[in-house]
């Protein structure tokens, strides 16, 4: 049995190597690691000795070659195929071990140039890896090292199974589309400049080529009659949903899926303890306090009603107390960032709630921000919008009062607060916050006046009063009417974009009604 070895990641292939020499397994390999191997003191015989042909071109050309690549294709069920080989003194090769050049590293580096990373676009190694992923019946292929200890138990178990290799070839076609997906994505994206020593790159390539690897099946979709599954990133990234452990609870519905990345990315908007309770899609309600607890009982009182069934993100430790106050209620999904022995003890008995343990980044809840997706897409009919994603961070200095009367710090704290959760509300978005909660939310309304009034509704029904409220609209009010009806509701100061033909009767407006607005300049459509 032969095995053809030639890794640039070298993560335990020394170990890999002695252990299939002592299986009586001959070893080939090229360059670097032909030298590492030999140097371990194992006998490895190098390609260029096996082809009669020297390493040539600074490494380009060493295993584009007959005895190569006739060793790895020749099927051995076929006898016609085992004369041509022997015929032209060609041996079979029955194990390969190759991970490629390191393409995406090398680009994601600042100042990666053009030159630097053509070459690191491997030639050989993907040829060597879809010869050996087409004959898998009679070549195992790995393209990773997590693959070793596997491979290396079936071999001393007598063998490798046709499902194992059929799994390896598999994950090998895999791993040539994702590099050669790399390769394309960052090609399409250079902006040509020959006198440029590190080329421009365009944020939109001309060819987008997404890799994702599936997590799950689902049971189904948004409704009964569809079928779904849950995928993530080939790199998520950390502190995202998709890296949650879950703890306990049912599996997790697509429903159940969406609507907690919507609660998880609006927690994620706070550097203080913060709950967010989410209700198909929206924020239902929205609070930061002192820990889980009072974040959690100030979200839960914005609107009772609409937070049965549905999903708590708290970005801090859930505690015994949040845990008995949130146990209380008919919850779907309930996510943090850890919680205490004793927390978990009290969802013990309601088996059907989905815990979820989000771990955060290195750098602790303020590296959050670097874990947002870049971009955002979405799918129409044969074909896809692609968008920077909506990452924008109001600042206070950012704002232009607008008005004659200038806001209060309170006043300013709340507008930025509902400013923040306006980011995460379906459009058209109206919110009331005070004290820092939420005290009405009003989504996805065809009518801007339509979700102001839903919020006045909602405020009431929860027995919450709107008086000396901060309201922010995610966009501008076209005219007055819109911000007559949450000045009426007692709204006392007001957050919006600006940018609208009768911008100047809305200030008027808001000076005749004796509140202040700041504009933010940016708006916040979510659809």
């Amino acid at each position: 049995m032969n095995a053809l070895i030639s890794v640039s990641d070298k993560t335990g292939i020394v170990e890999f190597a002695k252990s299939l020499h002592a299986l009586g397994i001959k070893l080939l390999s090229t360059g670097g690691t032909a030298k590492l191997l030999a140097d371990q003191g194992l006998p490895v015989t190098e390609v260029a000795e096996l082809t009669g042909f020297p390493e040539m071109l600074d490494g380009r050309v060493k295993t584009l070659h007959p005895k190569v690549h006739g060793g790895l294709l020749a099927r051995r069920d076929l006898p016609e195929h085992m004369a041509a080989i022997k015929q032209h003194g060609i041996d079979t090769i029955d194990l390969l071990v190759v991970n490629l050049y390191p393409f995406e590293s090398t680009v994601a580096k600042a100042g990666c140039t053009l030159e630097d990373a053509i070459e690191n676009i491997d030639i050989g190694g993907p040829a060597m890896v879809r010869s050996a992923a087409k004959n898998w019946k009679d070549v195992a292929v790995l393209t990773d090292a997590s693959q070793y200890a596997q491979v290396l138990a079936e071999l001393k178990d007598g063998g490798l199974t046709l499902k194992t290799k059929f799994a390896l070839s598999v994950a090998a076609f895999n791993r040539i589309s994702q590099y050669d997906g790399a390769i394309s994505d960052y090609l399409s994206s250079i902006q040509f400049d020959e006198a440029a020593s590190v080329p421009a790159r365009s944020l939109f390539p001309a060819q987008a080529n997404s890799q994702f690897t599936k997590l799950q099946d689902l049971r189904y979709g948004e409704n009964p009659h569809q079928s779904a599954a849950f995928y993530r990133d080939l790199y998520p990234a950390p502190g995202s949903l998709v890296t949650a452990v879950q703890l306990q609870g049912k599996e997790l519905s697509y429903n159940n899926i969406a609507d907690a990345d919507a609660a998880w990315e609006c927690v994620k908007s706070f550097d203080t303890p913060a709950c967010v309770i989410v209700k198909h899609a929206n924020p239902c309600g929205v609070a930061v306090g002192v820990d889980a607890l009072e974040s959690y009982s100030k979200a839960f009182a914005t609107d009772p009603t609409s937070a049965f069934g549905g999903i708590i993100a708290t970005n801090c430790t859930v505690d015994e107390r949040a845990a008995l106050q949130m146990a209380k209620q008919f919850i779907e999904v309930l996510m943090a960032p850890a919680f205490t022995p004793e927390a978990l003890a009290v969802f013990k008995s309601k088996v059907n709630v989905r815990i979820l343990q989000i771990a955060l980044p290195a750098g602790g809840a303020t590296d959050w921000d670097n874990g947002r997706n870049a971009m955002d897409v979405k799918r129409i009919g044969s074909g896809l919008l692609m968008q920077t994603a909506d990452n924008h961070i109001l600042k206070l200095a950012d704002l232009k009062v607008v008005t004659k009367l200038q806001p209060t710090p309170e006043q300013l704290q709340d507008l930025m607060f509902a400013w923040t959760i306006a980011k995460f509300v379906k459009s058209n978005a109206i919110v009331f916050c005070k004290g820092g909660m939420t005290m009405g939310v009003g989504a996805g309304q065809m009518s801007r006046l339509d979700s102001a009034r839903i919020a006045s509704i909602k405020a009431e029904h929860a027995g919450l009063s709107l008086k000396g409220t901060a309201v922010a609209s995610d966009a501008f009010f076209p005219f007055r009417d819109g911000l007559d009806v949450v000045v009426d509701a007692g709204a006392t100061c007001v957050i919006q974009p600006g940018g609208s033909m009768r911008d100047q009767e809305v200030i008027d407006a808001a000076d005749e009604r004796g509140v202040a607005m700041v504009y933010s300049g940016v708006r916040h459509f979510r659809h």
